[in-house]
């Protein structure tokens, strides 16, 4: 203890001018937006390499997991093509010349918070992929969450269990919409509040994105409705919804490029400098 006392009194005047220095470069950071995003950029940057090295040992010891899921998804895709229904919609498909609103990107989640009120992801593609900010993220089960920050090989994620996350979402069978949020409280469990009272909603009814974005596409599953709730003051229905998705348990992802995206901004862009 005497040695540890000794060495600061011996170099207080360089960890003085240490301190001092740390200080300064932190005030330089929040009081420019240039610097803040140079130094977000860079942190996504050596966070994302370090990240990913932990999970490709993670992933080598939850191998199983991921081979039973990728077998259960592959056998729903199996009975969907032997139905005879859906085998002879396919069969036109191939003849229709369309071009499809949207591009996937498959991606990988190198690590993932779930336990404090904002929580974020990070995947292993970047802006060398064409991935931007605001582009939706889903799996095989539904919503993951939104593109947040980029670097050119990573990118954070906004989780749905995230307090700042609102999404565009409504009741599938009677297109009622709402604003999917996260109270904080439950890894399983978002709400959906602001749905009219004039609405029908049972227990057990499915929701899914409404569609009103250029984030997702329309009916991407999010979950069911588990509980019901009536806002007195405002008279409208808040929806504990029970999610599809296991959100402590990520693997691969995919996100979602929309061709419509620059277009439709600068239209709304236009309309606001009117």
């Amino acid at each position: 203890m005497q040695q540890i006392f000794n060495f600061i009194f011996k170099n207080s005047s360089r960890l003085l001018f240490l301190l001092l220095l740390c200080i300064s470069f932190l005030l330089t950071i929040q009081a420019h937006s240039y610097h803040k995003s140079k130094i977000i950029t860079s942190a996504n940057f050596l966070s994302g390499g370090v990240y990913e090295k932990i999970n490709n040992v993670s992933e080598y010891l939850n191998l199983r997991s991921q081979n039973d899921a990728l077998a259960i998804e592959n056998a729903r895709l199996k009975s969907i093509l032997f139905k005879t229904k859906d085998s002879v919609a396919i069969k036109n498909f191939k003849n229709l010349k369309v071009e499809l609103p949207e591009d996937v990107v498959v991606s990988k989640v190198i690590h993932n918070s779930y336990n404090v009120h904002e929580n974020f992801l990070t995947l292993n593609s970047g802006s060398l992929q064409g991935i931007k900010s605001d582009m939706g993220v889903v799996n095989n089960l539904g919503l993951v969450g939104i593109i947040d920050k980029t670097s050119p090989k990573y990118s954070t994620v906004i989780s749905i269990l995230n307090v700042r996350s609102q999404i565009n979402a409504k009741i599938k069978k009677s297109n009622h919409f709402g604003s999917l949020v996260w109270n904080g409280k439950s890894t399983g469990f978002v709400q959906l509040i602001d749905v009219p009272r004039l609405a029908s909603v049972r227990k057990g009814d499915t929701i899914v994105t409404g569609g009103q974005s250029v984030i997702f596409p329309e009916n991407i599953n999010i979950g069911t409705i588990n509980k019901i709730y009536i806002d007195n003051k405002t008279n409208y229905y808040t929806l504990d919804i029970k999610l599809f998705n296991d959100m402590t348990n990520l693997g691969h992802v995919y996100i979602i490029k929309s061709k419509d995206r620059d277009e439709l901004n600068n239209l709304e862009k236009g309309k606001k400098d009117e």
